[in-house]
């Protein structure tokens, strides 16, 4: 009596085979790997500076009907944050604006100014912090010389500090990194690996042994996946042992980014199928890959924050997979936030999955 077939051992026999061809070959270490190492390092020796911006926000009950807020709000190089879902501590604990501004009418007798105004800012925000500073100086200033011939304070300016994490350029910089190996390597490997083996008559080959379609294409996506899950782990462990990259939660943190790279590398493989489907030669996939890819590296907060775009472009960029990568991210690695806690960018990444594997399973081709 014959012995059955192993399907699964016949797929893992893909599996390796298809990651010792990756390992081989040159473009697929450059892009995946090396080139963004290389980008890390040139960011990550910048200083670690935080993102330059010099966002604020007031205390609740602040007075905003008064004229020197008015003259605050006009100064621009302040730009006041009113996103009411944000905890603005939170935000200044952690850096992400320079400080929390309350201005109050005078009731100090003590004190000649119309107006106190108190800055309040934390240890995470010092660069930004002395750039808002300086601004509403200047705002006080501008309104003394106007108002006060006697050389009168129109505002008085007390500070406070609070202790907070300081966030640097390799915070930014990394996750999106790791965003951008992974769309590329997936997308890339998968389209040209797949037409390859049409175009080489290996498929067709490999329909002459009894292994299945299915674990054909299993053995080559594992071959895949675990190539840059590797790739993500140099990348994590090179920011952080060279730069102090943030990992909020240790090893926690350090798994769950595996596990969005996980799902991301499912979603952005689907649109390497896809392309492999579509493309009638090789000359075309790399335009079809950088139609997908391209756009996203500059509207996703890949290499600068997408808060620098036109506010128009937002909503639409919010729902790009790779701004979902990128946020979820940077969300878990410098927030500190859970799995269960990102899944809005889960679930748009899950939805981006079963569009593209739906679509892909129509134009797919094994000839």
């Amino acid at each position: 009596m014959a012995q059955e077939y192993n399907q699964l051992r016949a797929m893992w026999a893909v599996t390796k085979a298809s990651l010792k061809a990756t390992f081989r070959s040159p473009q697929s270490v450059f892009f995946s790997l090396f080139f963004p190492i290389v980008l890390i390092w040139i960011f990550g020796a910048l200083g670690g500076n935080g993102i330059p911006s010099v966002d604020v926000a007031l205390e609740k009950n602040t007075d905003t009907t008064n004229s020197f807020y008015s003259n605050l709000k006009r100064n621009p190089v302040l730009h006041f944050v009113n996103d009411k879902n944000k905890n603005v501590n939170d935000e200044l604990s952690k850096g992400r604006i320079a400080a929390i501004i309350d201005i109050k009418e005078n009731t100090d007798t003590t004190k000649h100014s119309p107006f106190i105004v108190h800055v309040r800012t934390s240890t995470a925000s010092q660069k930004d912090y002395q750039t808002a500073l300086s601004a509403i100086k200047g705002s006080v200033n501008e309104m003394d010389q106007q108002i006060f011939a006697d050389r009168k304070s129109v505002a008085t300016i007390e500070e406070s500090k609070v202790e907070g994490r300081r966030y640097r350029m390799i915070d930014f910089f990394l996750p999106g990194m790791i965003g951008f190996s992974l769309i590329g390597s997936a997308v890339f490997g998968v389209a040209f690996t797949f037409h390859s083996l049409r175009e080489t008559l290996v498929l067709k080959r490999m329909y002459s042994t009894p292994i299945k379609r299915q674990y054909i294409i299993l053995g080559e996506s594992i071959s895949k996946v675990l190539f840059n899950l590797l790739t993500v782990v140099v990348l994590i462990a090179f920011g952080y042992y060279m730069y102090h990259f943030t990992l909020a939660n240790g090893l926690v943190t350090f798994i769950e980014m595996l596990v969005i790279s996980f799902i991301a590398l499912l979603v952005f493989m689907g649109f390497g199928f896809f392309i492999s489907g579509v493309s009638k030669n090789q000359n075309v996939i790399p335009v079809y890959a950088n139609l997908f890819m391209f756009p996203q590296y500059f509207l996703s907060g890949t290499f600068f924050p997408r808060t620098a775009l036109p506010t128009f472009l937002q909503p639409i960029i919010k729902f790009l997979p790779l701004t979902a990568v990128n946020d979820a991210m940077r969300n878990i690695a410098f927030e500190g936030a859970s799995i269960a806690t990102c899944w809005q960018q889960i679930l748009i990444l899950i939805v981006w999955g079963l569009i593209i594997y739906a679509v892909t399973a129509k134009v797919f081709r094994w000839e």
